[in-house]
């Protein structure tokens, strides 16, 4: 690879994390002699982190380290006075938790050079710590190298709202007066995504992993977006997503401004829909409040362009003046999408939600392809000593899955910490006289499995070739969803816990041998006292 001239500087920035900021502005100067400069902006750290920045720049000349004087309250004013701080060509953004992997830097320079674009922008790694599971962010958009012209031509980059995996020209940002929302703003990124947007610029995107996310949803301090115990994160995000429609609208630009409508609808509404039934009563009152409020100023094209579940979720929350169906919206709202029993009708026939909502019409699933439709498929597991079964069974839905023609059921235990498939089995599909749909029973050995969390993903098969791939919805019945501690002839003992994730779908936790048990049985121990 062609070694690139010094023209990037890296803005970390960073407020208490004296733990992991050294790590984020090594990553940054490691990237070569295309880094110019590090400045690294502390937003009045009290933990050491400030001090801990300029001991590391004694020794590099390339860091530089600003100190603000008051705490800003969110991560906008210390991108902005790192911004002006800029002295290079070109520019990225690093948040003090995260890191840049080796060559982000040469990839996408490289990408903006060869295609004289102010913009390029790779793939972000979402890193689960400490399990350190990687899913990569919005994967479609860097399948391949491409440049895109002009940005309402790939609609799809509105819903790529991060800041840090891309590269900016610093004069494309500072002609187009293009900051961040100042304060504690929680997603300002989103608003400035939307004004880099706006501005149209010529965006190379690459393949190559730029960026890895950490994610610690167990750190003592969440960070401003994973923390949504209160309203004021929704109340943040859905303001964020009102500006970004407003500014890409003021510019013109109509697709893209519908396509942070259906970023809003089939992600963020999805996300938070997912857990609403884990709220407080209060919460979930003022939450249906604001999401009717935000939904109140969206056309028929908004919704529209969306997909179906978001879709749908949002017609039930319109129609419905207080919560209600939350834990089917919730299955509703998983990925994949479950529609759970009771499927209705309007009197003429058309699908409707529910015989109490039936303005909100699901005729859409009578054209549906078998491979998109939202099967609801019921799971039990009662672990025993000697033979553990899985029981599934496949609810009918408005005759299209009598139509497709259930064959099979294959079912995989694929571990949460790394991907790796534990198990797989099938079954036949048989229908039942007595209830409207199809059961299956498949065979599983717990003790195969080993220690840690089991995802179960399943796969429908049917008579007219096609399928559909899906999660289980897990049953809560009298005996189920408990913990169990089973003789085992592998490990001795063996603790086994199915369970509901916040998604409805049944997922597994198993712990080998005397020492898994004893330390499952210490960390509940812990969060009891806690």
């Amino acid at each position: 690879m062609t070694v690139q001239k010094a023209q990037v500087s890296v803005v970390v920035i960073g407020y208490d994390d004296d733990a992991h900021v050294a790590d984020a502005v090594r990553s940054a100067l490691a990237q070569g002699p295309a880094v110019r400069e590090v400045i690294a902006v502390d937003d009045c750290s009290t933990d050491g982190s400030g001090e801990l920045l300029e001991r590391l720049a004694e020794a590099e000349p390339r860091l530089r380290v600003l100190r603000r004087r008051t705490n800003s309250g969110g991560c906008g004013t210390p991108r902005n006075d790192g911004m002006d701080a800029v002295s290079s060509p070109y520019l990225m953004f690093l948040d003090s938790d995260d890191v840049l992997p080796p060559g982000a830097v040469d990839a996408l320079l490289g990408a903006a050079l060869e295609h004289d674009a102010p913009v390029a922008s790779g793939l972000c790694v979402r890193r689960e710590l400490p399990s350190g599971r990687e899913t990569p962010w919005q994967p479609e958009l860097y399948a391949r190298r491409t440049l895109v012209p002009h940005p309402a031509r790939r609609v799809r980059l509105a819903h790529d709202t991060l800041c840090v995996n891309k590269l900016y020209r610093t004069a494309f940002l500072r002609d187009h007066a293009i900051r961040f929302p100042e304060g504690r703003f929680p997603y300002e990124d989103f608003v400035f995504g939307a004004r880099v947007l706006a501005a149209a610029p010529r965006i190379a995107l690459v393949p190559d992993p730029v960026y890895v996310w950490h994610v610690r949803r167990s750190a003592a301090r969440l960070s401003l977006s994973l923390d949504r115990s209160g309203t004021a994160n929704w109340r943040a995000r859905t303001e964020a997503d009102r500006l970004s429609y407003d500014i890409l609208l003021g510019a013109g630009e109509k697709r893209l401004a519908r396509a942070t409508r259906t970023r809003f609808l089939d992600h963020s509404l999805r996300m938070y829909a997912r857990e609403l039934d884990l709220r407080g009563a209060e919460y979930r009152r003022e939450w249906w409040a604001l999401t009717r409020a935000h939904l109140a100023s969206f056309d028929e094209g908004d919704f529209a362009t969306a997909p179906a579940p978001g879709r749908v979720v949002a017609r039930v929350i319109l129609a419905a003046e207080e919560p209600r169906d939350l834990a089917r919206l919730k299955e509703l709202a998983a990925r994949p999408a479950r529609l759970t029993p009771p499927y209705a009708r309007a009197d003429d026939g058309t699908p409707v939600w529910s015989a109490e909502l039936p303005q909100v019409e699901l005729d859409h699933l009578l054209v549906r392809p078998v491979h998109l439709l939202p099967a609801a498929v019921d799971a039990e597991l009662r672990p025993r000593a000697r033979r553990t079964t899985l029981r599934l069974r496949l609810h009918e839905l408005y005759g299209r899955m009598a139509e497709a023609g259930p064959l099979s059921v294959r079912a995989e235990f694929t571990a949460r910490e790394d991907g790796r498939v534990g198990f797989t089995g099938s079954a036949p599909l048989a229908a039942e006289p007595d209830v409207d749909g199809w059961t299956a029973e498949i065979p599983l050995d717990l003790s195969a499995l080993g220690g840690g969390t089991w995802d179960l993903r399943l796969r429908l098969r049917f008579a007219d070739g096609g399928h559909r791939d899906t999660t289980a919805h897990a049953v809560a019945g009298t005996g189920l969803l408990r913990r169990s501690i089973l003789p085992d002839t592998r490990h001795g003992v063996l603790l086994a816990q199915p369970y509901a994730t916040h998604a409805g779908a049944l997922a597994l936790r198993l712990a080998p041998g005397w020492r898994g048990v004893t330390a499952v049985v210490l960390r509940r121990l812990k969060r009891l006292l806690h």
